[in-house]
């Protein structure tokens, strides 16, 4: 299958462009807002519609600040060493999902102390947020072109732009799915079903800490990394810790008392 070559422009005025990918992350915390303020008042807590849009607000700026310092020290820290001035060029790409999600926490943890409201009631609430940006944000790297798979022969195959004459695993479309529709259903259900504190934020670490290692197998490996002992890539490093530090605070946190 060819790429469809979908335009990264959805819209020109004048010198102005509008990218696809920017309008993922614009979606996403419009998601957030929204799933927040629903959740915020099934909780109840003690939250003005305000306090919601500065919670998306400091999210973001961890999202974004978080996740362009972790792909920085995590995927091409030499590469920055040497061309410091390029690490606010952030239209040029490379941001890190794990460095987003520390840099959320952090966020946080600071909005939690200044509003008096408990930090893993907001985490809890950001678990069911996390999906589907992450879904929206990969879509968006399908559409761009970027972060495709590694040579396949399967019948989906496609052949991106920047992958040579080789169809490649859309891995973009994998973790859309997995990362983002599957993770949000799970994590809702997570929620919905446990009334213990942390449920849902465990239950979202695990997740998706299984579903990046997986699909890792099948994206292509950063060309400034490759795969260290020729099979693990960063992705992988990085998510594995999670899905089993997760994984033992679900089953802490949901068995039955004194077992």
């Amino acid at each position: 299958m060819q790429f469809p070559h979908i335009n990264p422009v959805f819209l020109r005025i004048g010198p102005l462009q509008f990218r696809w990918y920017g309008l993922m992350y614009i979606l996403g915390f419009i998601a957030t807002y929204f799933i927040l303020r629903a959740e915020s008042r099934r909780k109840q807590l003690p939250l003005t519609v305000d306090d919601v849009a500065d919670l998306v607000f400091y999210g973001a700026m961890g999202v974004v600040l978080g996740g362009r310092l972790g792909y920085i020290l995590f995927y091409n820290l030499d590469f920055y060493l040497a061309n410091p001035l390029r690490v606010f060029a952030v239209w040029e790409g490379g941001m890190s999902f794990h460095g987003g999600f520390l840099g959320v926490i952090l966020a946080f943890v600071l909005f939690s102390r200044r509003k008096k409201v408990p930090f893993w009631a907001l985490i809890d609430m950001a678990a069911q947020c996390a999906p589907v940006g992450l879904g929206l944000g990969r879509l968006g790297n399908f559409i761009n072109g970027e972060l495709y798979g590694r040579p396949t022969d399967v019948p989906w195959g496609m052949v991106f732009p920047g992958g040579g004459d080789l169809p490649r695993h859309p891995s973009q479309l994998y973790e859309a799915f997995l990362e983002g529709l599957a993770l949000f259903l799970i994590v809702r259900f997570a929620a919905r079903r446990s009334p213990q504190t942390g449920v849902a934020a465990w239950t979202f670490v695990a997740g998706y800490g299984l579903f990046r290692f997986i699909i890792e197998f099948f994206r292509q490996p950063d060309a400034q990394l490759g795969l260290f002992f020729g099979l693990f890539s960063m992705g992988q490093f990085l998510s594995f810790p999670m899905f089993l530090v997760g994984s033992y605070m679900v089953f802490r946190l949901t068995r039955p008392p004194g077992s």
